[in-house]
């Protein structure tokens, strides 16, 4: 190591001049210690930041690529007698619905208004009352009759065996329609439907098949507001499930939460 003297200055002299150095110097050292500390402190929290948004992103890609039950890609529902019930949201999957998914034991519903949902009550055959009316108001809210803002609507069923795409002589089925054969029988359902959450799972149906899964629960009626918007109410108003998920289960066009 090299100390320089200045021979103009006494040794004194040279002693306080490197005495003045070595504190600013001290000081200099205790800054940077400092600044290292805050700076590895925000570093971190940086990290554990970092390590929240990659769990959480984990989270949400876990959850997109659950398998999902086949009949998810329709309108469905789980009775409060436990009966799988399940309706085509289009032409297409009414097709689907009725073409691949329709059992001997099942049932079959609908109504008598143009674009509505064929819906199937799986085993419907030994189903009760309550499923029968749950399955007919969930019918009525995927028809015209939500969208004109109608207070109930006339829904009938059938058997498996009165559905045919069989036209009469002269006619002509369009993509998504069936001929129905033989007496039907009618249920008038009132038009309000439920979007539920159970755990982080979004549910939707009437409300006495939601309210046996969850205490969770927002009844929802016919309105003008949009879903997106209100979509976006029900997510707040039931703390958590997905938006797109809550999208899915509400009819087309508008509607409101129903206040208790």
């Amino acid at each position: 190591m090299e100390i320089e003297f200045d021979l103009t200055k006494s040794v004194d002299e040279n002693a306080g001049t490197y005495f003045n150095l070595s504190k600013k110097a001290k000081k200099k050292l205790e800054g940077a210690k400092k600044a290292l500390k805050e700076s590895e402190g925000k570093l971190e929290k940086l990290r554990k930041e970092e390590d929240k948004f990659w769990a959480e992103e984990a989270r949400k890609q876990s959850k997109k690529e659950s398998k999902k039950e086949w009949y998810e890609k329709f309108h469905w529902f789980i009775s409060s007698e436990g009966f799988l019930c399940i309706g085509g949201k289009d032409a297409t999957s009414n097709e689907i619905v009725i073409k691949k998914h329709l059992e001997k034991e099942d049932l079959v519903f609908h109504t008598d208004m143009a674009g509505s949902p064929f819906f199937v009550i799986k085993n419907g055959q030994e189903a009760g009352e309550t499923t029968l009316d749950e399955t007919a108001q969930a019918v009525a809210v995927y028809s015209k009759a939500w969208k004109l803002g109608h207070g109930s609507a006339d829904v009938f069923y059938v058997k498996p065996e009165q559905v045919t795409k069989e036209a009469q002589s002269g006619e002509y089925l369009q993509k998504g329609s069936f001929m129905i054969r033989g007496k039907t029988t009618y249920i008038h359902p009132k038009l309000e439907y439920t979007i539920g959450l159970v755990e982080e799972k979004i549910i939707g149906g009437p409300v006495t098949a939601v309210k046996t899964k969850t205490n969770n629960y927002l009844v929802i009626i016919s309105g003008r507001e949009k879903k997106s918007s209100l979509a976006k109410k029900i997510k707040s108003k039931l703390k958590g499930g997905d938006l797109d998920d809550i999208i899915k289960f509400l009819p087309a066009g508008g509607g409101e939460i129903k206040k208790n």
